[in-house]
């Protein structure tokens, strides 16, 4: 069972790594920047089942785009052979031609249904495929990359950008293929009926495919703004929703829906700017039309029956121009969703290109078993650089808040990580969990570098509790048994005596059956802490990183979360990263950091007789929890 407990979005003090590629920070661009062919393509590979037994497809919709041509030829006929002088009607001769033509008509459908449903199937199979590709991908990112791009946009990539895609093919898809190939095979029927008037048709549409193309460059532009103005104003939204208590403790209402409006605005904006555009292709279609069919109809008439072209044939020349011109107005409707279908697919597809870090070895290495020991050699870490920033850095130019770190964490061993707001303990915490890489250097857990292990075995023996841990909106029980795959109603309650909680849960209405809410809001911070240590408890890691949470909480409550902490920790290497001192003072080693530097390593009485800067930090936190007292 691989997990991560409460690691989702964990909130430090000191800024999140940021251990993307540079070339990340575009992954978001407008579909501008690449062709629409090209994207395609992509999507096409990205989900290969859409394109097997595409050419069995076309081939249905050929058939049935043919069956359409059949009653303008049928109708010449009859006009020409069925109708003989004014007065004398074939009657029987017209008959067959209209009992043919309703078979045509009738294969045809059949033709074009089959198309459909192999079309839909596989496009529903495409789109799933998709979906769990992207989600998997985004649960793989590092949470740098969850950091940056808000939540709302990723979720915008899932819901309605693959949305977008399931409204092409319902529709647009479809359109492409029949329109496509009746083009194709009404141009060869006028070709095989009168060049020449074929070629008038042709030179005076022909306009209209670069007015086609004038205006899609457009519209793809106008699309691609429109989609990230739609994952800017859902990130707008969640903000608001998941920050409501933040919000009215702080009467920021008004605020804050300044800031939705205006992404909304813009939003709208951008949307109607697209509409536009594609409000603009309607028109220009029924113009050339009209213009069309009336140089057919004029240059057929002068030419008259010398020219070697029949009343029927001109007739059904006539229809046929229709019949050619319909695909062309069908595609100037289809585009403006195809453009959309087109921008999403992009933005799908720039998060797929999202490089997946940290990387994993192509050649792992397995953790040995028993506790598991922690050695941090040398290790220097990086953040980008910050504009206006002026301090230290290095070769790369990033900003150092981690140098030089040497320390080795016996197996079993407790250690407190504590220093000032901005000393780097969060960013340390995360490099042992390998929520990134160092800048230099090396971690090691059981003698294994970080970067020689298997994702999911480090995942397995390596646990972190985050300061606010995510809660699902369902039961504690559920809550917990997250932690560990299969799971029983057995297992959390032994896990809820062995942490020694039980009396904890007994408060509660509905006891494990009680539910938390939406992230957890129906419970308190600190009874969280105490869903969140559970879980770790029933994953049973080897190492436990704990970012200990500074929300206050009550006496009572502290006193559990302490006596959950000491059962979690025994007998497993444990690092808390503490803000409360009380933890430290219970741990079996401090270290502390300061400005990115080891700066003092050993127990908490030690530390405290040395007058350092631990007893700066610990003299501090006690007058700060006796005034609040």
């Amino acid at each position: 069972m691989t997990i991560i407990a409460d690691a989702v979005n964990p909130v430090g003090e000191e800024p999140t790594p940021d251990d993307a590629p540079a070339a990340v920070a575009g992954a978001f661009q407008t579909i501008s920047t690449h062709t629409t062919i090209s994207t395609i393509r992509r999507g096409l590979k990205v989900a290969p089942v859409l394109r097997d037994g595409l050419g069995l497809t076309f081939v249905f919709a050929a058939i049935g785009s043919a069956g359409r041509i059949v009653v303008p030829v049928l109708i010449q006929q009859a006009i020409d052979n069925g109708i003989v002088g004014r007065e004398n009607v074939r009657v029987g001769y017209v008959t067959q031609l209209a009992v043919i033509a309703a078979l045509a008509v009738t294969l045809a459908a059949l033709a074009l249904r089959q198309a459909q449903v192999r079309l839909g199937e596989r496009s529903e199979r495409a789109l799933y495929d998709l979906r769990s590709k992207l989600i998997g991908h985004i649960n793989h990112l590092s949470l740098a990359d969850h950091n940056e791009e808000r939540r709302g946009g990723l979720v915008a990539r899932v819901t309605s950008d693959i949305e977008a895609l399931a409204q092409f093919f319902q529709w647009g898809g479809m359109a492409w293929m029949r329109s496509s190939t009746l083009m194709v095979i009404v141009a060869i029927a006028m070709l095989a009926y009168d060049w020449m008037l074929a070629l008038i048709a042709f030179a005076i549409s022909l306009p209209l495919a670069f007015v086609l193309r004038a205006v899609q460059k457009r519209l793809v532009v106008a699309h691609g703004r429109a989609r990230e103005s739609n994952g800017e104003m859902l990130g707008a939204i969640a903000e608001v929703v998941s920050g409501a208590g933040a919000i009215r403790a702080y009467d920021a209402g008004e605020t804050l829906a300044a800031v939705v409006e205006q992404a909304t605005e813009k939003k709208a904006r951008d949307q109607i700017r697209a509409a536009l555009y594609g409000a603009f292709l309607f028109p220009s279609g029924e113009i050339f039309a009209v213009f069309t069919v009336s140089a057919v109809i004029g240059a057929g008439v002068w030419r008259g029956p010398e020219g070697g072209l029949t009343a029927g044939a001109l007739v059904s020349f006539v229809f046929l121009t229709y019949r050619f011109l319909e695909p062309i107005a069908e595609f100037v409707e289809v585009v403006d969703q195809t453009q959309t279908a087109v921008a999403g697919l992009h933005r799908v597809l720039s998060v797929l290109d999202m490089p997946i870090t940290p990387t994993e070895s192509a050649q792992p290495v397995a953790l040995p078993a028993g506790q598991l020991d922690i050695t941090i050699s040398d290790v220097d870490y990086a953040y980008p650089t910050r504009l206006g920033e002026s301090i230290d850095s290095d070769e790369r130019g990033g900003v150092l808040v981690l140098r030089g770190i040497d320390i080795h964490i016996p197996a079993g061993q407790q250690i407190a990580l504590v220093g000032a707001t901005g000393s780097g303990k969060t960013t340390l915490g995360r490099l042992i969990a390998r929520f990134a890489d160092p800048t230099a250097g090396v971690i090691s857990v059981g003698g294994v570098p970080l970067t020689n292990v298997r994702r999911g075995d480090l995942r397995s023996r390596l646990v972190v509790v985050s300061q606010e841990p995510f809660l699902f909106d369902d039961t504690i029980a559920r809550n917990v048994a997250f932690a560990r795959e299969g799971a029983t109603e057995a297992d959390v309650q032994a896990i809820v005596d062995d942490l020694d909680v039980a009396d904890w849960v007994a408060t509660l209405s509905d006891g494990l059956d009680t539910r938390v809410g939406e992230r957890g809001g129906q419970l308190s911070a600190g009874e969280r802490q105490l869903v969140a240590l559970l879980r770790a408890g029933l994953a049973d890691p080897d190492v436990l990183i704990l970012d200990e949470a500074t929300s206050s909480v009550d006496a009572l409550t502290e006193v559990r979360i302490a006596r959950a902490l000491d059962h979690l920790a025994a007998s497993r290497t444990t690092i808390a990263i503490a803000h409360r001192l009380s933890t430290a003072a219970r741990a079996d080693r401090v270290l502390v950091l300061g400005d990115g530097v080891l700066v003092e390593d050993g127990h908490h009485d030690t530390l405290v007789d040395e007058g350092g800067v631990y007893a700066g930090l610990y003299d501090a936190w006690v007058e700060s929890t006796s005034i609040q007292r």
